[in-house]
């Protein structure tokens, strides 16, 4: 019974506020386990040995003093004097023993564990400091953690190792750094079953988004194997994505994914004194995803009840049992860094200049550092780091911390965005790029490199020191004009990050971009790929496509995830996404699109935009761009999507693209889909009246515009002199695009690069009174304040006439 007890206490004795007692994660297990059991939200029992234990086997074996000798006075930035602080204070914990009455109550209580899930039981031994998991300090990785152990004895010995590893080096440093001291912090052991994640798979999530702090997300990451690679670093794993909002009204469906290496997996060892081992991950598996749909969907489930519960962002630690078949929380702490970020203040880092690309990882952060590499190829050479350099590592460990804080950036070869380096490098607010494959090769010592993370989620280094700039913007004052700010974004990427931007929606979303980047292969090509007639760019397709169910769902899947981003990151607002505008040049370039493509001497003027949608040639093509659309919509549930045509040249064009487009399941006004023309061409201008009766609103398109009212070739730089937005013929014209979206009560935006490139546009387009006006994102806090300018000077002058 638990009062037998004096030392220990079983998951459901524990709550959240038994932290003193107990320390932060095994308080929060304990109440995961009493609370959230019963939602649903499956923990593996356990039990923890208390802090008081702790200090008793201290009391009993005199050791409080010998311990003092060794820590007070220290230098913890003197790594020859912390290394030896560290192993001496060690040393006297671990030699301090276990009391036999402490002894007796851990066998107990692991034989009770033993009785619930049978003689095959093995357990994972974790420290739970009484000081970690606050909302402003983690403590992770800090103390030790024991996997797969069988026995009484061997359970006694590794409680022993946890208790010692209170004192690690990265512990005691970490604990001066952030001012807890050092005899006022005890350590709880906690004893949980292990989940058989050895024969399936297991990883780390969030409540968030971990570089952004965008809180609408779940982020997952897994592994195939025991969990401690995919904390540690020691792999690339898979990520998920789930739009939160969505998903409590029910829609299930991922909203992004992103395959990792997954090169190696831990399992359990047989016989020997290691409990653990890493093996190779067969070259197949590592091809496909360690988590189903529904496996997501369900880790997507317990997230958001745990930060339901605790009514704030979480870092949560998963894994699937092979046997049963089931998901399981094993840990959860407070989210401590992303949360903590400011909501009104923006720093936004900003690529000036441009170089030779070294290297590609995985973005940390969204900031741009430079520095001269030091590769460190072990813990034993870290007084070799010099600070402001780059730290370049195969991957890192807590031991590593003392130096990682004095860095410029951080460069690892294997790791996924919830490893180590990436954990701590948030901590300090520095970029990293993690998963980098062969970064200790490539970069060499005493390098210059800068390391870019504000392009998206790929982290760059560049050889050389390129020119960047950081500009700080306090958003609490700015004030919002009435003429709506929209965004032009296409890299979904740089969704989440681009939403804390003020703004009033996407009023261009590329589909371009998201075909280019991420698909790479023409549509037509996966529809009809025995009429691609080169074998390399079959191969090529093949590759890209293996593990989907069929080609077009791998240009569904693909192109549906990348706009649902976009829109998740912006929702409810709309999000404008325009089908696909490639020129017939363009399009040939994609992987197999030469064999579906003519050759056209003007391309711009050529088979693009709608004439391309109802024809022969593409309307397969169409279909998918259709299907994808429709999973967004419907799947997703981001009905905040407006889709908008392009290059729409004719009235009848207009409707048999309407038409094609409700066959295959949007149909204009179902599901409150609106769907929007470019105005980009005169003849949109001239009959606009009779365009409107097909369409809830127009975005012109000031580039096309330009060159068609003006007859300039945009790409042409013999006639650039003659390409000018700001010309009378073309205001005249986007002023009568205003006025006739008005006279039709539809709505009217710009979405060209005018108002950007010159303030006297931005000008021009609010005494219009158009409705909205879409901008590049590194235009838009300096166009408000124009717009904002421009409305109060013409409100100044409607009074005083």
């Amino acid at each position: 019974m638990a009062q037998d007890y004096r030392f220990i206490r079983f998951f459901s004795e524990l709550g959240i506020d038994d932290v003193p007692s107990v320390g932060g994660k095994n308080a929060s297990l304990g109440e995961m386990y009493r609370a959230l059991m019963s939602e649903g939200v499956k923990v593996p029992n356990g039990f923890a040995i208390t802090a008081e234990g702790y200090r008793y086997m201290l009391d009993k074996a005199d050791a409080w003093q010998s311990l003092h000798q060794a820590l007070d006075g220290l230098d913890s930035d003197n790594m020859s004097d912390l290394k030896r602080a560290g192993s001496r204070a060690r040393q006297i914990v671990y030699e301090a023993g276990v009391p036999d009455d402490l002894r007796e109550e851990i066998f107990a209580a692991y034989e009770k564990l033993e009785a619930e899930y049978g003689e095959d039981l093995s357990v994972a031994v974790r420290s739970s400091a009484t000081a970690e998991d606050l909302p402003t300090a983690s403590f992770a990785g800090q103390q030790e953690t024991y996997l797969n152990i069988r026995s009484g004895e061997a359970l006694v010995e590794s409680i022993r190792r946890c208790f010692a590893s209170l004192f690690t080096d990265r512990a005691i440093h970490y604990r001066v750094d952030r001012g807890f001291d050092h005899f006022k912090v005890a350590l709880s052991v906690g004893v949980q079953k292990m989940v058989r994640s050895d024969l399936a798979a297991s990883g780390v999530m969030f409540s968030l988004d971990t570089e952004t702090g965008f809180r609408d997300a779940v982020f997952i990451t897994g592994s195939y194997g025991l969990g401690e690679n995919v904390v540690q670093g020691a792999v690339d794993p898979d990520e998920f994505y789930v739009f939160k909002p969505t998903f409590r009204q029910g829609y299930r469906s991922v909203l992004r994914r992103r395959p990792g290496s997954k090169k190696i997996k831990m399992i359990y060892a047989e016989g020997g004194q290691q409990t653990t081992r890493n093996v190779p991950v067969p070259h197949a598996e590592r091809e496909l995803f360690c988590l189903s749909d529904d496996d997501v969907h369900l880790l997507a489930e317990y997230a958001i009840k745990v930060e339901d519960h605790y009514g704030r962002p979480m870092d949560m630690e998963w894994a699937k049992d092979g046997i049963d078949d089931q998901l399981y929380l094993v840990q959860a702490r407070p989210e401590t860094v992303a949360s903590q970020k400011s909501a009104t203040v923006l720093e936004e880092h900003r690529l000036t200049g441009s170089g030779k690309v070294l290297l590609e990882g995985r973005a940390v952060g969204n900031k741009i550092a430079a520095g001269k590499a030091q590769v460190i190829s072990d813990v034993r050479r870290l007084s070799e780091f010099r600070p402001g350099e780059v730290l370049v590592a195969d991957i890192t460990t807590p031991d590593w911390e003392p130096v990682m804080k004095t860095a410029a950036a951080i460069v690892t070869n294997r790791g996924g965005r919830t490893c180590h380096a990436a954990i701590v490098a948030r901590e300090l607010g520095i970029p990293a790029v993690v998963g980098g494959g062969e970064a200790t090769e490539v970069l060499k010592d005493g390098q210059m490199v800068t390391v870019s993370c504000a392009e998206g989620d790929v982290g760059r280094i560049y050889e050389g020191e390129v020119s960047y700039t950081v500009e700080e913007v306090d958003l609490s004052d700015m004030a919002r004009p009435k003429t709506e700010i929209m965004i032009n974004l296409g890299n979904p990427d740089l969704a989440f990050q681009t939403s804390f931007i003020p703004n009033d929606g996407v009023g261009l979303a590329r589909m371009e971009f998201i075909i280019n980047e991420s698909i790479k292969v023409h549509p037509m090509a996966l529809v009809h790929p025995e009429q691609v007639e080169d074998s390399q760019e079959r191969a090529a397709i093949e590759k890209l496509t293996r593990g989907y169910r069929d080609p077009k769902e791998f240009f569904i899947r693909n192109l549906a995830e990348g706009i649902g981003t976009i829109a998740a990151a912006f929702y409810p607002k709309p999000v404008v996404v325009r089908m696909s505008d490639f020129k017939t040049n363009e399009y040939a370039s994609l992987l197999g699109g030469r064999w579906f493509e003519p050759d056209e001497a003007n391309p711009m003027l050529g088979f693009r935009g709608s004439a391309r949608y109802a024809h022969s040639a593409y309307s397969e093509g169409f279909a998918l761009e259709c299907a994808a659309m429709k999973r967004v919509r419907e799947e997703m549930g981001l009905t905040n999507v407006v889709l908008m045509l392009p290059f729409v040249r004719r009235v009848d064009e207009a409707e048999k693209v309407m038409a094609k487009m409700a066959e295959l399941g949007l149909e204009r006004g179902k599901r409150d889909l609106k769907v929007y023309c470019m105005c980009e061409i005169p003849n949109n201008v001239v009959q606009i009246d009779r365009f409107a009766e097909y369409f809830d609103g127009f975005s012109i398109g000031s580039n096309d515009l330009t060159q068609l009212t003006l007859g300039v070739d945009r790409d042409s730089a013999l006639v650039a002199f003659d390409y000018d937005e700001r010309d009378e013929g073309v205001k005249n014209m986007i002023r009568l695009a205003v006025e006739g979206c008005r006279r039709n009560g539809v709505h009217s935006g710009l979405c060209g690069q005018a108002p950007s490139d010159y303030p006297e546009m931005a000008e021009f387009l609010v005494a219009c009174g158009i409705d909205s006006m879409s901008l590049n994102p590194d235009a838009v806090l300096k166009t408000t304040q124009i717009v904002l300018d421009a409305e109060k000077r013409l409100e100044s002058s409607e009074r005083s006439g």
